[in-house]
């Protein structure tokens, strides 16, 4: 016998904000998080913006002493962990610790170890190289420092399907949940990877945009789009199995009620123009949850501005929902946030979950000129309101990676 998951407690750090109040009431606004990169000097590079994290003070979650043994990434993670299991309103005595995992994945990972103990092995030899590098650098530390930190000893696993990563992580701690092997699970993805390799990387394979106006740049679903703006952060949620939160008498955000994971098994970064497996996934999550394709479903698209990617998915949902899919409603948060790679599935779950507890959609910003190849409702520019009972968040990859989450009004 299967079991119910509910989402019961949200953590997030975005371009838009270091919690998640701020971060939603800025979507809600169509605030644009994106920026001139301050990080480093980006003035030679064809793209010079990005969706910096402003702010951020890991001491409210960590140490000062740890912060010197990890990489940004994990303190991303480990804020956003804590928020979640905060807002949930779980304690040490309300689970017990082998029933209780942690699916935290990164695209990329620890980047700004790998380039910083890298400059200081050529500059100063094998014996200068820092003895936390490797814990620092590896894409699953974060997952397991925040088991470490809240004693979960049960399922635990940092995925890295790289812009699919927190879909996947989310996606596969509700099975785990569903199916007994946990009672509770911190998941979800964070990256810090807004470095001068990742920019020079992602430049050379023609993926970021080179608009130099914000205001231009990340524009998802319009006909100039071209190409994704980076960001950076951290999104977990804290799912729980129904019965378990019911007893303690949590808040329930929604109730996780389909996965669909598939991969397009066709191109190392492109996605298959015609849409069978990343359609797929979408079916299979709503099959799973029941979910039907009218007004009262809303879809936080991967949207990432890139030619490609939104006429692709535009196809991938037109697949999955036939002429139905004309009545949903949909939208690509990144418009705001920038792509957060690893961490974007789950500021995107967020958003989808939020949506559906207020019915409220967060708009497409900054869209101008209409393409007829995204031809859906891409809620342009302002909120909306709807009376919303399903929602689905969906991702796509690099290495064909295809992930969809459904969630449903509780």
């Amino acid at each position: 016998m299967t079991k119910r998951v509910v989402v019961t407690g949200l953590g997030e750090v975005t371009p838009l904000g270091n919690d998640v109040r701020t971060t939603w009431e800025n979507m809600k606004k169509g605030v644009n998080g994106i920026d001139t990169v301050t990080k480093f000097d980006a003035s030679e590079y064809k793209c010079s913006l990005a969706g910096e994290v402003r702010g951020f003070d890991p001491t409210l979650y960590m140490p000062k002493g740890e912060l010197r043994k990890t990489d940004l990434y994990t303190q991303y993670a480990v804020a956003a962990a804590t928020q979640a299991y905060e807002d949930s309103g779980m304690t040490a005595e309300s689970i017990a610790p082998d029933r209780f995992g942690v699916y935290i994945g990164s695209g990329i990972g620890g980047i700004n170890t790998l380039i910083t103990d890298h400059t200081r092995f050529l500059e100063k030899g094998p014996s200068r190289v820092s003895p936390f590098f490797v814990p620092m650098m590896i894409s699953n530390i974060a997952s397991g420092t925040v088991a470490i930190k809240y004693n979960a000893q049960g399922p635990n696993i940092g995925i890295v399907t790289a812009c699919a990563t927190s879909t996947n992580s989310i996606g596969e701690a509700y099975r785990a949940i569903k199916h007994g092997y946990a009672d509770a699970m911190l998941a979800g993805g964070s990256e810090a990877a807004i470095v001068p390799m990742c920019f020079a990387g992602f430049i050379s394979c023609q993926a970021l945009s080179q608009a130099t106006d914000k205001d231009r740049a990340s524009i998802p679903f319009d006909k100039e789009r071209g190409g994704f703006i980076m960001g950076e952060g951290g999104a977990v949620v804290m799912l729980e199995e129904y019965e378990h939160a019911k007893a303690r008498g949590a808040k329930i955000y929604a109730e996780v009620v389909g996965y669909g994971c598939t991969n397009d098994a066709y191109h190392m970064t492109a996605p298959n123009p015609e849409a069978v497996a990343s359609a797929r996934a979408i079916e299979l999550a709503a099959k799973e949850g029941g979910v039907a394709a009218d007004g009262g479903l809303y879809i936080n698209a991967h949207g990432t501005g890139t030619p490609l990617n939104d006429k692709t998915e535009t196809h991938a949902i037109k697949r999955a929902f036939g002429q139905d899919a004309y009545r949903v409603h949909v939208s690509s948060t990144k418009s705001m946030t920038g792509h957060m790679l690893g961490a974007a599935g789950g500021v995107e779950a967020i958003a989808a979950i939020l949506a559906l507890d207020e019915g409220v959609i967060p708009p497409t910003i900054n869209y101008k000129v209409k393409d007829e190849e995204c031809d859906l409702d891409i809620t342009p520019n302002e909120a909306v309101r709807a009376e919303l009972k399903f929602a689905l968040s969906t991702s796509l990859g690099f290495g064909g990676h295809n992930g969809c989450l459904a969630f449903k009004k509780i």
